[in-house]
């Protein structure tokens, strides 16, 4: 598809959900991305200005106004969310954070409060997720559980969204969704929404993206790492067509060496999700797997 026909796309579908909302009586609230911190830690850096230009709205998500080194590793989420994980491994983790500058760990929800006592002070978020890794739990179970995560330190949140609302086209459900889990956080963490892009068809992640951005989310994300795929080029450019310089993208899964992690950037991702942080910014190759 050409650029000239994804624009088109992208309008049309856009155009089309929002008009279905609203024939709901939704009455809409815009996209949240200001209450985020959406701006540069150094405007006048040739790195982060390059960056902007190629679509990223802020280099790091940050409610506290820290500054990152202005390299690969200010957007990396260093990620451990394999269900065997053991403390000892989440403690590596949180110290490779800190040492490596990341942008934040992300990991699942009982780890949050060592996690923010670990890295209390290091300029490093605590993000955890939501209605991990299906999104299939109930709107209120995803509240719930957000709010739980910022209470206990968490300071960003990647929520999956509905799939299968979304794929029956329920737009009312997958934007209320969303949108419960932005009220819960009440401006106390950044809220990321995982569209598991592996199973979508690509007027679904046009409709997915246009869905989390009405609700207030403050990024869109690609993949949760266990949906069978991961970020794709293709995928993280038409995400970035569709929210505009307004809100963040995440490209997720996969991301296992530097060429890979410069390409989702260069495509309009300004996170990144990746356990392989470490190996990626020392020039190797990552295992699979969170």
């Amino acid at each position: 598809m050409d650029s000239a026909a994804r624009v088109t796309l992208v309008e049309r579908i856009t155009d089309r959900v929002l008009l279905r909302l609203t024939q709901g009586g939704f009455t809409g609230v815009g996209p949240a991305a200001s209450s985020c911190g959406c701006s540069l830690s150094s405007p006048t850096d040739a790195h982060l200005r390059a960056m902007v230009d190629e679509g990223a709205c802020r280099i790091s998500c940050d409610l506290k106004a820290r500054s990152l080194p202005p390299d690969l590793a200010g957007t990396i989420d260093h990620t451990l969310l394999k269900p065997q994980a053991s403390e000892s491994e989440i403690r590596t983790l949180c110290e490779e954070a800190r040492s490596n500058h990341f942008a934040s760990v992300c990991v699942n929800p009982y780890w949050v409060q060592l996690c923010a006592s670990l890295l209390s002070g290091a300029g490093v978020e605590v993000c955890s997720v939501i209605g991990f890794p299906l999104g299939a739990t109930t709107s209120t179970a995803k509240a719930f559980e957000a709010g739980e995560a910022v209470h206990h330190g968490a300071t960003e949140v990647d929520m999956v969204l509905n799939v299968g609302a979304l794929k029956d086209k329920n737009y009312a459900a997958v934007h209320d969704d969303i949108r419960s889990v932005v009220q819960s956080v009440q401006g106390g963490a950044c809220v990321k929404v995982i569209l598991e892009t592996s199973l979508l068809e690509d007027d679904e992640k046009i409709a997915a993206c246009a869905l989390a951005k009405e609700a207030g989310a403050h990024y869109v994300k690609t993949s949760t790492g266990f949906g069978g795929g991961g970020a794709t080029v293709a995928d993280v450019a038409l995400m970035r067509s569709v929210v505009g310089a307004e809100i963040g993208v995440k490209a997720s899964g996969g991301i296992r060496d530097r060429k890979t992690a410069e390409a989702m950037i260069k495509a309009g991702a300004n996170r990144l999700g990746a356990s392989a942080g470490v190996k990626i910014l020392a020039g190797e190759s990552g295992g699979s797997g969170y």
